[in-house]
């Protein structure tokens, strides 16, 4: 029963610390975040990610997701994700389906506005907590529970910057309950994201974006990412970024055609945890179906 509760506390950090899955290259999947998002890009594109963090850790979290968002026409946009996060012995699938509105707010900025509608379902794997009694009906609510949910999320850019405010989940859910009482709580999470990107040479061939992201959520301290990252030729970036008293984050990517890009992330962790784990890695390839008639003549730092 002591390795029991010292698992469920691990889920329970875990869980409170962490809320929605994070990744350190949100930049190029914004659409997870923020519905408004959806269709932005002007193209359709598909991106897959896997993320492994704290690498070493029995139990850490090991993170998946596959998105596709495009736009319908001039105005709306459509996106469709798939998040699958483990930690421990739980396991979470979130489907979400966006919807995006877009209004022309001057010659090269626009202003969107989005709704998201996700659905949860999570499991805890009773054989890796090793109860006791095997079969012990106390975990039989703990398989396949559902939870809806709705959020919704606004997003402003030009071609060269962007700002967006979202909140995926309005719905504040719990995973499960012990004796009426939450363990496992999925707490609303507020987003603040920003960016610029600025041309260092009159033959734009040397670029620089800053960006931030802030992430609030009830009764855990503010979650800071700041990352630069320089993109050269339009074909190689690469970058840092710090996320505040938790990790200090090294990024790459490649822009292998006009359709594909892959980037890698690199994370360690700045906390006492850094002495338990090797780091974090993740890697993830966007593939964008462009067409005669794409806006985007050179690829999108954002």
């Amino acid at each position: 029963m002591k390795k029991l509760a010292l698992v469920l506390l691990f889920c329970s950090v875990a869980g409170f610390a962490q809320q929605d899955a994070q990744f350190t290259q949100y930049m190029h999947n914004t659409i997870n975040v923020n519905p408004a998002y959806a269709g932005s890009r002007e193209v359709m594109s598909i991106f897959g990610l896997y993320r492994t963090q704290w690498v070493g850790l029995d139990g850490a979290p090991e993170t998946s997701t596959i998105s596709l968002n495009t736009p319908l026409n001039n105005n709306v946009g459509l996106g469709f994700s798939l998040i699958n996060d483990k930690i421990g012995p739980t396991t979470e699938n979130n489907i979400s389906v966006d919807f995006s509105y877009t209004i022309q707010t001057s010659a090269t900025a626009k202003l969107a506005f989005g709704i998201k509608g996700s659905g949860n379902i999570f499991n805890l794997d009773p054989n890796k907590l090793e109860p006791e009694h095997q079969g012990d009906s106390q975990f039989s609510d703990f398989r396949n529970k559902f939870s809806p949910n709705v959020g919704a999320g606004v997003y402003w850019h030009s071609d060269n910057g962007y700002v967006g405010l979202s909140v995926p989940n309005f719905i504040q859910t719990n995973r499960y309950d012990d004796n009426d009482t939450a363990i496992f709580k999925e707490l609303i999470n507020y987003y603040f994201i920003a960016g610029y990107v600025f041309n260092l040479d009159r033959y734009e061939m040397i670029k620089f974006k800053p960006a931030v992201l802030a992430k609030m959520v009830e009764g855990s301290p503010l979650q800071l990412d700041v990352s630069a990252n320089f993109m050269f030729n339009d074909k190689f970036t690469a970058g840092v970024s710090y996320r505040w008293s938790a990790a200090l984050s090294a990024m790459a990517g490649f822009q292998v055609s006009k359709s594909m890009y892959i980037g890698y992330a690199y994370d360690r962790e700045t906390t006492k945890l850094n002495n338990y784990n090797s780091g974090s890695h993740e890697i993830f390839l966007r593939f964008e179906f462009m067409n005669n008639y794409s806006r985007i003549t050179s690829p999108r730092f954002f």
